[in-house]
């Protein structure tokens, strides 16, 4: 699909959000400055308070969208607790955002792993090394355990640790808005069906 027919509106004629969501990031990689796969990912604690922060989609498909993180962190704990989780894209260059809601739930070990193998050795050792979300005494601790990770593992593999690993999101929803000339914007709801198997689709006013 072209830049110029999804400008003129035509991407609330499709009938499924995968295809799409893999346009819009497609070109938002092409026109982003930093970081086109970045969300803003929201959750809730025990207390019912929100919480909300930047991470990096690592995959999706139509099982659903993947990040990863420290299962002991504030994130991991209050996603593991509800199950439920929200994401936001924003793509300012494109005018475009795309709001995701659904249930979450870890992903395998062995696509952990494979994942976990991918990233550069400084990020497994720092993986080990930080204890997120909780205090931190001086920048010294930090780069204190960063040596010691890093003389524990000085060549070959670094294990994945247990408390590090990945989430998807399994849409039950997903938002297409596309800013329109005087705030009358282009706004589409994917649905899932009550049996899980398909969507439906729900224009709505900007």
């Amino acid at each position: 699909m072209s830049e110029e027919a999804l400008t003129s509106g035509d991407f609330t004629e499709e009938s499924e959000p995968y295809s799409l969501f893999a346009t819009w990031l497609r070109d938002a990689e092409k026109s982003e400055p930093n970081d086109p796969n970045a969300l803003a990912l929201a959750t809730v604690d025990a207390d019912g308070m929100p919480n909300v922060r930047m991470v990096l989609l690592k995959g999706f498909d139509p099982q659903g969208f993947v990040f990863y993180t420290n299962f002991e962190s504030r994130k991991g704990v209050e996603i593991l607790g509800a199950r439920k989780a929200a994401m936001g894209f924003h793509w300012k260059s494109l005018r475009r955002q795309v709001r995701v809601r659904g249930n979450v739930e870890v992903v395998p070990d062995a696509e952990a792993d494979a994942y976990y193998a991918s990233r550069p050795r400084g990020s497994r050792i720092g993986a080990w090394a930080s204890k997120q979300s909780r205090p931190l005494e001086s920048r010294f601790a930090l780069e204190k355990a960063v040596a010691e990770y890093t003389a524990r593992y000085p060549i070959g593999d670094i294990p994945r640790p247990p408390h590090w690993s990945g989430f998807r999101l399994k849409p039950v929803s997903i938002e297409f808005w596309h800013d329109r000339p005087f705030r009358l914007h282009d706004r589409v709801e994917f649905r899932r069906t009550p049996d899980g198997e398909g969507w439906t689709k729900v224009r709505m006013y900007p």
